[in-house]
């Protein structure tokens, strides 16, 4: 335990003395720092923050030290974690490269794979994509009809994937395409590695009904992969992908539903004392959520010392992704009731609350829906018969 204390001590004096004052108080969309190629950063300070946690190996505290990680332990990782809370800094990276590829990688690639990728990934210098859901090919997924024909030492890949997170500006994509088309749905998949400025890629960007234009549909026709930028065992695509889609869930879960601001001081602060005095349903329904979001944190912080002493998540990644995403939705949904008529104005002031309500909806859907969701933990979770 002193160990620990002493890590503590050793982490809040070097935040103290390395995060950019820029990098610290609640997030904006500006804020976020994806990397990649192209990546241009918004400040100074965003550049240096990244540039100080990767050299730590910080962005990825828990990868080994020799593929670019912190090589911390989950104890001591969590104690960076809440240090870095306790002076809100901004996360240095967003990357699905980190929070998904990164762990499937680690389990399932090759050494060279892991040398080649794993390091770069920890100092942001790729932006990368997902490519799972297709036209025809979303919660169930293993019905997936994008191919990948191995010819000599190349695949040749031809479909189109669909709701790619910022596929149209990212500069790689892990996911699946069918190899095996003549077996099993399950047995016939494998999981590729894509460069997407590789001839016959083409991305276009989806508007959403917030106005956002993150997600995207990508075209492959005749795209020609390295044979080595297969992942696992060809035609087990589907156990690297089960794997990574428990990191998905885990991170749609947390993320959507952590905020630093509880519902009741916003209500405090646009309504004021007297206004919430003569709202007492109101007050009941903003308690009721914050209760909520409390006990949903405290299950965060016990999947996470359970995953610090070795357990692993598991299905229980579909209960966060649940909780998170549901209760996301219903936070905009009373910030609304709070704002009134000012939250509808979408010109300016606080229309991003209505914004991010829609969005909020849609979260329900990505990373596998909340009925997907509650399938899993009523079968693998709570063990419920069939019907």
């Amino acid at each position: 335990m002193s160990d620990l204390n002493s890590f503590r001590g050793e982490v809040r004096g070097w935040l103290a003395e390395n995060c950019p004052p820029e990098k610290r108080g609640p997030m904006r969309e500006d804020d976020h720092c994806f990397g990649g190629r192209n990546w241009q950063f918004k400040n100074e300070a965003q550049r240096v923050w990244l540039d100080r946690m990767a050299r730590r190996g910080w962005t990825a505290p828990e990868w080994p030290t020799g593929y670019g990680g912190g090589g911390l332990t989950g104890a001591e990782a969590a104690i960076l974690r809440e240090e870095m809370t306790r002076i809100e800094a901004h996360p240095p990276l967003t990357s699905l490269g980190i929070w998904m590829l990164g762990p499937a990688l680690l389990r399932f690639g090759a050494e060279e794979q892991k040398r080649k990728y794993l390091p770069g990934i920890v100092r942001g210098e790729i932006w990368w994509a997902q490519g799972y859901s297709e036209p025809n090919a979303g919660s169930d997924l293993v019905s997936l009809q994008t191919r990948a024909e191995l010819v000599g030492d190349e695949f040749i890949v031809n479909g189109q994937k669909i709701w790619t997170s910022y596929g149209h500006k990212a500069d790689c994509l892990f996911g699946l395409v069918r190899t095996e088309p003549d077996r099993p749905r399950h047995e016939g998949l494998s999981f590729l590695l894509i460069d997407l400025r590789t001839p016959g890629v083409a991305a276009s960007p989806l508007r959403l009904i917030s106005g956002s234009e993150h997600f995207s549909q990508i075209f492959f026709d005749d795209v020609h992969v390295p044979k080595e930028n297969l992942v696992g065992t060809r035609g087990r695509g589907w156990d690297v992908a089960k794997y990574l889609l428990l990191f998905e869930r885990q991170m749609i879960g947390g993320m959507k539903a952590g905020e630093t601001i509880r519902l009741s001081e916003f209500a405090l602060k646009h309504l004021g004392q007297e206004a919430l005095r003569a709202e007492p349903l109101l007050r009941a329904r903003v308690a009721e959520f914050d209760l909520e979001m409390a006990a949903f944190e405290t299950l965060v912080e016990r999947y996470g010392e359970e995953a610090t002493a070795g357990v692993a998540l598991g299905a229980k990644s579909s209960m966060l992704k649940y909780f998170g995403t549901e209760l996301n939705v219903k936070r905009h949904e009373l910030m609304l009731s709070i704002l009134g008529t000012a939250g509808l104005n979408l010109d300016g002031g606080d229309a991003k609350t209505a914004l991010d309500w829609l969005g909020a909806l849609a979260n329900r859907i990505g990373g596998g829906t909340s009925e997907i969701q509650l399938n899993v933990v009523a079968k693998r979770v709570l063990e419920l018969p069939g019907s």
